[in-house]
């Protein structure tokens, strides 16, 4: 039986709702700039509660233990406003993973990762849902393969997605190549941030390759216009890719939340309030949409017959 593995237990796929895939919900990672520091439980409460206004459901929370994941925070969270969260396993890139993981063989990692999945985080017995591996801008290290690698023995073991870093959108395709060496299902593997680097050649190459591209850079024009994303998702539609298409905004600022008062931003309302009325607007069929915010993540985070 599939189930999808949130912080506060397994539910059947198709009680998910509409949910985003690579979000960030509280964390403290070590890093020196604040702004990227989500350590307010009264900020998330308010925006997980304005997002379920908007009819959101549920949340990836992409943040893993090196970047000062807290899932009895998450826990707390979710009870609090009745959003699903999926916490993650497994490392983000270079720059974090690497105190974690030079010393430490692939077995080591995948070790850890499947305790995380089938046992519990930190001895608190809540369990991990994804697993996350992540590469550098134009290349994988040797740290960030040997993450690869144990992210694909503890996918063998458990089932569980495997949802990716990409550096400004880069390195996807051998993502895939890694992953599919090490025996990953294809529709089982997520490539993130996508949309951080918009070539129609590779994202039209990573649809072929069977896997998911997660648009979850969404409100950021910064890096690419929304009117593009919408042109994007619009034409995989068309193509036949519509199915393997996940939404996000990876809103990993206190300056993308309203609800930390620092002067606006899009929060996690944007998505639900602004882009999916501009898809609908662009003549997106209604079935589309609803594959992409509800009926492709319960597919994408689904874990089959997970052992007991």
């Amino acid at each position: 039986m599939a189930v999808i593995r949130t912080v506060r237990g397994d539910i059947p796929p198709e009680t998910l709702g509409a949910c985003y895939a690579h979000e960030h919900v509280f964390c403290r990672p070590p890093v020196e700039d604040p702004d990227l520091v989500l350590d307010s439980e009264t900020a998330a409460l308010q925006e997980l509660l304005w997002f379920r206004e908007a009819g959101g459901r549920a949340l990836v929370e992409m943040s893993p233990m090196d970047y000062g994941r807290d899932v009895q925070a998450l826990y707390r969270i979710s009870l609090a406003t009745g959003v699903h969260l999926i916490a993650a396993t497994g490392h983000h890139k270079e720059a974090f993973c690497a105190p974690w993981v030079q010393d430490r063989s692939v077995q080591e990692l995948a070790d850890r990762f499947l305790r995380e999945i089938l046992e519990g985080i930190d001895g608190t017995g809540i369990r991990a849902g994804v697993i996350k591996a992540g590469s550098s801008l134009n290349r994988i290290t040797p740290n960030e393969e040997k993450v690869f690698r144990a992210a694909a023995i503890a996918h063998r073991h458990t089932g569980a997605p495997i949802s990716t870093h990409t550096e400004a959108g880069t390195m996807g395709l051998e993502q895939v190549a890694l992953l599919k060496s090490e025996g990953v299902d294809p529709g089982k593997i997520i490539i993130g941030h996508v949309d951080r680097r918009m070539d129609w050649e590779y994202h039209l190459a990573l649809a072929r390759a069977g896997v998911y591209l997660s648009y979850d850079q969404i409100s950021k024009e910064k890096y690419a216009p929304d009117r593009t994303r919408v042109e994007f998702i619009k034409r995989l539609i068309q193509e036949g890719y519509g199915k393997q298409i996940l939404l996000g905004g990876d809103m990993a600022r206190k300056s993308y939340w309203p609800s930390y008062r620092t002067g606006g931003g899009p929060g996690l309302t944007y998505i639900l309030w602004r882009f999916i009325p501009w898809l609908r607007s662009e003549g997106v069929p209604e079935e589309a949409i609803q594959d992409l915010l509800i009926h492709n993540p319960a597919r994408a985070l689904s874990i089959e017959a997970p052992p007991t």
